[in-house]
């Protein structure tokens, strides 16, 4: 089996991405069905083995892919040499670090888009940091789009026990109903629908959350399954997706754990979330389905509070690139 080559992006230089990726990408069960190359800086990488404490593995520092080692005790890095180790002050926000990150998102998906790498897989970046380097996106997911003009894309997240994918991404709660529309909801299950459609052959069971308490009950508590939600539904029940809702928030995830769905529709980000973490947090997984090019990514945040510490867990980012290898087989 020709195994996929995955690009890692390093993410903040001042959290815990580098450790991360140096737990995961020496990690024999990794090494047996992918390819990886980090997107980043030699030096970071160095210190992120260092904190990691992981001895006799060599860094091999590329201009391109095709210089790549991939053999057990080299790391291969392509080293965008952004980094002033220095004088970054690890666990802290910085303007630098998140300069540096943004650049290795950008090359990683300019690598897949040009058939370098078969997907991407990225590590954390500091939503704080990437705004005090100058960037107008609010994370991963609306950056990736732009840069490959997506314009139908959504934050799906998968693991062992739930999926959901996300009719909006990231907004502060008191614009969530304002932003939602049918459009929207639509599209977000018809991409649940494509993607486990091609990735399991069968049509998916797919469960719509309402946005209130009790799914607005019959509009005392809010209209928006009425006007918006409900009307979405019908909409994708016409394309002859197997689709049901708007249900109650608080009763949906527990029928998707029992298995009367496959995958969850969430208004917003913490209503899929919360219960996603909870049951399996660091293993879950962020797709951004809707790309042109194949990204996954962890489910936690750049840990400043544990950085340089070698606590960090790994296990998010190794399932993000198992999940990337699997998805680059199937494409």
């Amino acid at each position: 089996m020709v195994k996929p080559i995955i690009a890692v992006s390093m993410g903040d230089p001042a959290g815990i991405g580098p450790e991360i990726c140096a737990k995961a990408l020496t990690s024999p069960q990794l090494q047996m069905i992918a390819n990886c190359v980090v997107i980043g800086d030699r030096k970071a990488m160095r210190q992120g083995l260092k904190v990691a404490k992981i001895a006799n593995i060599e860094i091999n520092p590329v201009k391109k892919i095709s210089e790549a080692k991939f053999v057990p005790s080299v790391l291969n890095v392509l080293d965008l040499k952004n980094v002033e180790m220095g004088r970054l002050k690890i666990g802290q926000v910085s303007k630098a670090a998140g300069k540096a990150s943004l650049e290795y998102i950008e090359k990683a998906a300019q690598l897949a888009m040009d058939g370098k790498v078969d997907a991407i897989a990225t590590a954390p970046i500091n939503k704080e940091a990437i705004k005090k380097a100058g960037s107008k996106f609010k994370g991963h997911t609306e950056l990736l789009a732009a840069r490959t003009k997506a314009r139908n894309y959504a934050m799906m997240f998968i693991s062992d026990t739930l999926w959901v994918i996300l009719a909006t991404t990231h907004m502060p709660l008191k614009e969530v109903s304002k932003n939602l529309d049918k459009k929207k909801i639509v599209r977000a299950i018809k991409l649940a629908h494509e993607t486990l459609f091609k990735l399991r052959e069968k049509k998916p069971k797919i469960g719509v959350a309402g946005l209130n308490p009790h799914a607005g009950e019959a509009g005392l508590f809010g209209d928006e399954e009425i006007k918006i939600i409900g009307p979405a539904v019908a909409e994708a029940k016409k394309l002859g997706i197997n689709v049901k809702g708007p249900i109650s928030p608080d009763a949906i995830f527990y029928l998707d754990n029992i298995g009367m769905f496959d995958i969850v529709v969430a208004m917003y980000h913490d209503q899929g979330l919360i219960p996603l973490k909870l049951l399996s947090f660091n293993k879950s997984v962020n797709v951004t389905v809707g790309l042109p090019i194949i990204r996954t990514s962890v489910d936690h945040g750049t840990g400043f509070d544990i950085a340089g510490k070698g606590w960090a867990n790994p296990q998010s980012l190794i399932e993000a690139i198992k999940v990337a290898a699997h998805f680059a087989r199937i494409k």
